[in-house]
């Protein structure tokens, strides 16, 4: 009866260490994959493991990777590494995962509750194609009119919105590397601003990109790179930071490259 009872209150025991582990750490990559900072990864990773009895966890992520280490009595320590291909920024989906978290903390469920829940957000509904499209010319169209832009600056940038995210889901399928979509979109929003412009589509090229200029900028991870320094992350913060500057620096020169060209054939 005693044996049942501390198996209950420390379900963690050499056999199902790496179970739970395994777990935390899925939980921690979705985490990390949908935007969220890295402090509350680790935390996250810290009280699954700590409710399943862990004494201690030693946990250490940044953008690209987790590290974790458990320690606690019955079983050795043990150790799991996560290597973090893609990311993305995904609010809704962080705010189902921290509800499981806490509901685990709470429940202590078993492994296959976990991952079965965890495998229910992952696959859970999505904005459809013809969502996200409507949602690219919308953004488009009104950061266009909000610097300025007349209405026919509005209509050409919410139609360049839709192209871009046309080409931006066909290069996602060749390119892994964000930069190399980013640099590509950019290039051809340019060109297809100043063609716009040239047919008479629209009146002022500046405002017609600067509206999907905004459907690349990436405020949120800029904004979770000083939440990260500011929390004492220095690391993981910077690396953040020359993310985020790097690819603003990469969509400038993409949209800056097509007006470039335009202007020496203009002079020519």
């Amino acid at each position: 009866m005693i044996e049942d009872q501390e198996r209950t209150r420390n379900p963690m025991n050499e056999k199902s260490i790496d179970t739970y582990l395994y777990c935390a750490m899925s939980i921690g990559e979705e985490l990390l994959k949908n935007g969220a900072e890295v402090g509350r990864v680790e935390d996250t990773i810290q009280r699954i493991c700590m409710a399943y009895g862990a004494l201690r966890v030693d946990v250490f992520s940044i953008t690209s990777s987790i590290v974790t280490t458990v320690y606690g009595q019955g079983f050795e320590t043990h150790t799991q590494t996560r290597r973090i291909s893609e990311r993305g920024n995904n609010l809704h989906r962080l705010d189902e995962l921290n509800r499981l978290s806490r509901w685990i903390c709470q429940e202590r469920p078993s492994a296959d509750e976990i991952m079965e829940r965890l495998d229910e957000i992952k696959n859970g509904a999505v904005y459809s194609f013809g969502w996200q499209l409507l949602i690219y010319a919308l953004v488009s169209g009104s950061f266009s009119v909000f610097f300025g832009g007349d209405f026919k600056d509005m209509l050409a940038s919410a139609l360049i919105g839709i192209s871009l995210k046309f080409m931006e889901s066909f290069l996602k399928h060749y390119f892994s590397n964000s930069m190399v979509t980013a640099l590509l979109c950019s290039v051809a929003g340019g060109f297809l601003a100043n063609a716009a412009v040239r047919t008479g589509m629209g009146s002022h090229v500046d405002l017609i990109s600067i509206g999907n200029v905004m459907l690349f900028i990436p405020g949120l991870a800029f904004t979770n790179s000083l939440r990260d320094m500011f929390s004492g992350d220095t690391a993981t913060g910077l690396l953040r930071f020359m993310e985020s500057c790097l690819l603003a620096m990469v969509i400038a020169i993409g949209f800056t490259l097509p007006n470039f060209l335009f202007c020496t054939q203009c002079s020519l």
